[in-house]
């Protein structure tokens, strides 16, 4: 499959400002040299803590934030460098579904209006085409078109969410970023939107970063998982190997933290040990190493390098520099 989006040595960091001048007095390191890669018609689950800066990829890949230092390869043409033009040129094949699917639309606006937002602004559709464009879209994600007048504050959570995917398809785009879409519904609605957006790509030929702390839902949707650690991705999966072959300690920690869906299972998995330190001081060498089980003198002090391991399974810790 052709790469669609390559990111390389990604980095973002917030200035912390202080004292009687409020002068820079430190960084916040959110993001700190992340690459990765996506395919045409590819998922890539992104995974991680709360706070470890899996959103804040996900907004620079699109040029929401603008990042500190790296470069973004969307089709081949470095987005970081674009001017205003040329940047407008590449935003229909670029969306994105928020998390909280009611925030995110203006409560102002009908459903008709949000959804056609798009289409009016870069001049594709007006009229009737219009109408019928976005009656299309709204069939598509399963919305009857009697619902075109409705304010957001009148749909159910599932239905709010289902109209910011319909925004989101509206131009066509070739590469989405779903920010925890599912985090805030119902679980059965969640499983309704999951398999939504999975016919979606069928369909279409999607490229999606989804984002999310649920490693279930991952696994669900994704090919390839990405594991981030305050603001670093410390492993890079195929999705069918993550429960047999997860690698780094913390991508283990991850999955057995989760509870166990076999009542007769009695296995308690020893919890992570200590707290996660602050993305504005964050520990020298391997950043999981204060609370990682397998630790070396050399996590301490050494950033451990990127190691294949075997065809699209990558790992960063010490422990298989050999």
């Amino acid at each position: 499959m052709k790469t669609l989006l390559k990111v390389q040595s990604l980095k973002k960091y917030f200035p912390v400002y202080g004292g009687l001048l409020s002068r820079i007095k430190g960084f916040v390191k959110a993001v700190d040299d992340v690459s990765f890669e996506i395919k045409e018609g590819e998922t890539l689950g992104l995974v991680g803590e709360s706070g470890c800066g899996k959103t804040t990829v996900g907004r620079m890949t699109l040029r929401l934030l603008e990042p500190t230092s790296g470069k973004v390869f969307f089709e081949g043409t470095d987005i970081i460098g674009l001017k205003n033009k040329e940047l407008e040129m590449i935003r229909p094949k670029m969306q994105i579904i928020f998390q909280d699917p009611y925030s995110s639309l203006n409560p102002r606006f009908t459903t008709e209006r949000i959804i056609g937002e798009a289409l009016s602004a870069h001049g594709l559709a007006k009229g009737n085409a219009l109408q019928k464009k976005i009656e299309s879209l709204m069939e598509k994600v399963g919305l009857s078109k009697i619902y075109m007048k409705r304010f957001p504050h009148e749909f159910s959570g599932g239905q709010r969410q289902r109209i910011g995917i319909a925004r989101a398809l509206a131009l066509n785009p070739k590469y989405i970023v779903c920010d925890e879409p599912v985090s805030a519904l119902d679980v059965s609605i969640q499983a309704q939107i999951i398999n939504l957006l999975q016919s979606l790509q069928k369909e279409d030929n999607l490229s999606l970063l989804f984002i999310s702390h649920d490693l279930n839902v991952v696994k669900h949707l994704s090919q390839r998982t990405a594991v981030m650690y305050l603001g670093k991705i410390v492993e890079v999966v195929p999705t069918k190997l993550l429960n047999t072959k997860a690698a780094h300690p913390y991508t283990q920690a991850l999955l057995n933290s989760k509870p166990s869906l076999n009542p007769t299972d009695r296995r308690r998995p020893k919890p992570l040990q200590g707290d996660v330190p602050s993305p504005l001081n964050p520990p020298l060498g391997c950043h999981f190493h204060p609370r990682c089980p397998e630790v070396m003198e050399r996590c301490k002090t050494e950033i451990p390098r990127h190691i294949k391991l075997e065809d699209g399974h990558f790992v960063n810790c010490h422990l298989y520099n050999d």
